[in-house]
């Protein structure tokens, strides 16, 4: 039985001994200020220089990826260096004085050198005239180079994980890989997904929003193979730039796409099969070709997988002689057959201007056979009855998202001018839902015996969604140190749910007027952006506002309700950064953001669960709103520690009410959620063979809210904690251990248990490097085991659920076609929120 589908977040919880609360936090608050302290000290007060420049190809346009150092001009020794962006350009700093030179080089082309320059106490920034690399027309042997990401990859303003470069995340879904990811906490019991402790997380694919309620987004990633995802990215303090949902910020999604770079055609054939309780298979394939000017790229990928879930749920109600206990036992094996497609191009159109195309889909068809027996109790504790419902539960979704994309780069003029970039973006996107339930209630006595005919009911929910959006981004450099950036969104969604329930009635299926209900849902937000950023040696401001329009209109045509929402939001954010030195960087971020219910909690139908427990929308819910504060450190670009503080108001919760027999599951806005949150992310070198990557956070959840009439004031301190662990094996075997935990938390009124999973791989290359044979194994231990209570008001249930979490995977990958090809750009489309919203 499903408890909640707003409730149980996966969030992590600690407890201490009997420490308190405050005394955990000041604690932790002492360790890392020794911590900080001891980095501190070692920060030096140079001044640091700065050296910028272009490198070209004969035909003078920009050589991305090309690699870039700096040298001493007397013997070549190397002082630093990087790598070009997009437009060619290189930023490389320095402490040191003297004379130098740049040295650019990139396979395919001859190594080129700079003149000789200066860098002084007095002259701190210098733009070099642009390199040009000319091609090296020798007959080379192949050279391979490679270069491998790790798992879990932390930046300035995100964490990056490499999917595919973990050898444990093979062959299974987007949705595990998410649950592996530092801070992130996935509750498949109750679909949902939280950051960092709080729920409100939008969830983009490619950039885009997937306008689906939470519970429709966890059935995506869950259908979404790992071997079509690329990278994950989490974005806990979004810019401006941003769309303004999400009060606990973003998980960006990049799926598998084509190369760019070198002329050509590329490509890679996957085929797995998998073991639980059930078995499991997939195939997939990605084709890449690029000439002169157009590129094309394309992926299919197929899985067909059975699983099971299980769960056990207690409730109480009334009291004295009429204290009544149900124990609910649920069963339900499913098969679950997906088919993905992605495929698009890019054209340039000249030097500066390129348009690009890119359709992706998704079929899925999933099938279940849900047994749920309810064994009634009186208050002696004796079996009174049994009610048992059997669900034959089929449900299809089709998913279709196209965009049209342009770039243009407006070319400076003179050695000081900048270039500057316009991108438009224009998405279509629709999402059909088609579920069907077909269940039977049957009724016993103490003795076995049926006590009445079977109910025989049926319900189908479908469900349309149609996403509309545009957007343009403009960015204008002021100068070396100055930037702005500007651009506007329009987005148009409609959704459209009829739920039809029925009851056979004398052979015939009747309608229930109290639970069929037809939703039409249209909302149109209109945004606009600006930001401004600037560097000086050491510091670094950025500042910007969002301004957001929404209007909404909720219309249940069968209950003639209509809710008429219209208003007006400015979203600030501000990031600061100081350098101290090359390996001592602090920042302090600010940001107001919003979190709109889903169509899904709007629609005010009924959704049976099983005989004693329903699912209610609330059309009234409204918006909630974070501020979020966040300071954070990091050393020598690896270890990361930061501490924040996120207030949100009219916090959109999901509660359980117990209404005599039966339970409603519904979606209300309580007062106040107060999160204090402390993350440490801290890379380890054991050996040249072993590298470890431990992160954890720790953070508070603290409400102020009544519900019922009850005071709701839970407050825990929780975590999450995750470790990744590689090995360099002999004879070109690599290995991976990985492993997380998630300790007790509090969600709204639910408190959660503990649980967590530590997972094996092992990876052997074969053919010159051209093929790839992954083995992995998930929850050796079978620790996943997931389970809560809830005790409010006259809400008394405890459950612990569980799942196919330990499951064997064998994964074959053949690389063919010419591998020197590079990714092409990743595109950001106009719809980076209202798709996380689809679905109910």
């Amino acid at each position: 039985m499903k408890i909640s589908a707003t409730t149980f977040n996966r969030m992590a919880h600690i407890r201490i001994g009997n420490l308190t609360d405050l005394q955990l936090l000041l604690s932790l608050g002492v360790f890392v200020l020794v911590i900080l302290l001891s980095f501190a000290v070692q920060a030096q007060t140079l001044a640091r220089a700065t050296v910028t420049g272009q490198v070209r190809d004969a035909a003078s346009k920009p050589l991305e990826f090309t690699t870039v150092l700096l040298v001493r001009a007397a013997d070549s020794s190397m002082v630093t260096g990087g790598v070009t962006d997009a437009q060619g350009r290189y930023q490389i700093e320095t402490t040191k004085d003297g004379l130098f030179r740049v040295m650019a080089t990139q396979v395919g082309y001859l190594k080129t050198y700079s003149q000789p320059f200066a860098i002084k106490p007095d002259q701190l920034a210098d733009d070099l005239p642009a390199l040009t690399l000319a091609p090296d027309t020798k007959t080379l042997g192949e050279v391979t180079v490679v270069v491998t990401k790790p798992f879990i990859e932390q930046l300035p303003d995100k964490t990056v994980i490499n999917v595919e470069n973990s050898i444990v995340a093979t062959g299974g879904t987007a949705l595990e890989v998410l649950e592996r990811s530092p801070g992130v906490t996935v509750d498949t019991q109750n679909e949902r997904i939280s950051l960092k402790g709080r729920d409100g997380v939008l969830v983009m694919i490619d950039g885009k929003p997937t306008y689906l309620s939470m519970s429709e987004v966890v059935n995506l990633l869950r259908n979404t193979p790992s071997n079509s995802v690329q990278t994950i990215e989490l974005i806990t303090n979004p810019s401006a730039k941003y769309d303004a949902a999400g009060t606990s910020g973003i998980i960006n999604i990049r799926l598998k796409r084509g190369t760019s770079g070198t002329h050509g055609t590329s490509g890679s054939a996957t085929f797995g099969a998998r073991y639980g309780r059930f078995p499991k298979a997939s195939a997939g394939v990605t084709l890449n070709h690029r000439n002169q000017k157009l590129s094309l790229f394309g992926s299919y990928n197929y899985d067909n997988r059975q699983g099971f879930g299980q769960v056990e749920v207690r409730r109480q109600f009334g009291s004295g002689d009429s204290l009544t206990t149900v124990r609910n036992l649920g069963y339900r094996p499913n098969t679950n057959k997906v088919h993905t497609v992605k495929a698009g191009a890019d054209y340039s159109l000249g030097k500066n201007s390129t348009v690009g195309l890119m359709i992706n889909g998704m079929l899925s068809d999933d099938q279940a056979e849900i047994d749920n027996k309810n064994l009634i109790y009186n208050a002696q504790s004796q079996l009174r009855q049994t009610v048992t419902m059997t669900n034959a539960s089929t449900r299809e979704l089709q998913r279709l998202a196209a965009n049209v994309n342009f770039r243009h780069v407006f070319a400076g003029v003179g050695r000081d001018s900048l270039d500057r970039e316009l991108t438009v973006d224009a998405d279509y996107s629709q999402v059909a839902i088609e579920p069907l339930d077909q269940m039977r209630t049957r009724y016993f006595n103490a003795s076995n015996v049926e006590t009445k005919p079977a109910l025989v009911q049926r319900n189908t929910t479908p469900s349309t969604i149609t996403i509309r959006a545009a957007k343009a981004d403009y960015v204008h450099p002021l100068s070396k140190q100055t930037k702005l950036e500007a651009g506007g969104k329009l987005s148009y969604v409609t959704s459209d749910n009829d739920i039809v329930f029925e009851t056979l009635t004398e052979n015939r299926y009747v309608p229930d007027p109290q639970r069929t209900n037809h939703f039409l849902y249209d909302e149109t937000i209109a945004a606009t952006y600006l930001n401004g950023s600037h560097n000086w040696q050491k510091w670094s401001l950025q500042a910007g506002v969002r301004m957001e329009h929404t209007r909404s209109v909720g219309n249940s045509v069968t209950l003639n309700k209509i809710v008429d929402r219209n208003y007006t939001n400015l979203f600030p954010s501000v990031f600061m950064t100081y350098s101290a030195s090359k390996d001592h960087q602090w920042r302090a971020s600010y940001s107001r953001r919003i979190d709109r219910p889903n169509y899904g909690e709007l629609n005010p139908f009924i959704y049976v669960m099983d005989p004693y427990t329903y699912r209610e929308g609330n059309p009234f819910l409204r918006p909630q709103f974070t501020n979020a504060f966040q300071v954070g450190y990091t050393y020598k670009q690896q270890t990361n520690v930061s501490v924040s503080y996120n207030r949100t108001t009219d916090v959109i919760t999901g509660v359980n009410d117990q209404l005599g027999q039966v339970m409603r599951v519904t979606s209300v806005n309580l007062a106040v959620l107060n999160n204090i949150n402390l993350s440490i992310d801290c890379p380890i070198t054991v050996a040249k063979w072993w590298t470890i990557r431990p992160s954890a956070n720790v953070f508070l959840n603290a409400y102020d809210a009544t519900y019922a009439g009850v005071p709701l004031d839970y407050r825990q301190v929780s975590a999450n904690v995750n470790m990744n662990q590689n090995f360099v094996l002999p004879k070109g075997f690599t290995a991976e251990l990985s492993g997380f935990y998630n300790s007790p938390l509090v969600y709204g009124m639910l408190r959660t248990t503990g649980f967590g999973q530590l997972s094996a791989g092992v990876q052997k290359h074969l053919w010159n490097k051209t093929a790839t044979l992954r083995l992995n194994v998930s929850d050796l231990f079978l620790t996943m085991r997931p389970g809560g209570t809830i005790r409010h008001a006259t809400t008394n249930l405890e459950f612990r659920n569980r799942f196919e979490s330990r499951v064997a995977r064998l994964t074959f990958t053949w690389n063919f076609g010419n591998q020197k090809l590079k990714t092409t750009r990743q595109r950001q489309g106009g719809v980076e929120e209202e798709q996380g919203r689809i679905g109910g």
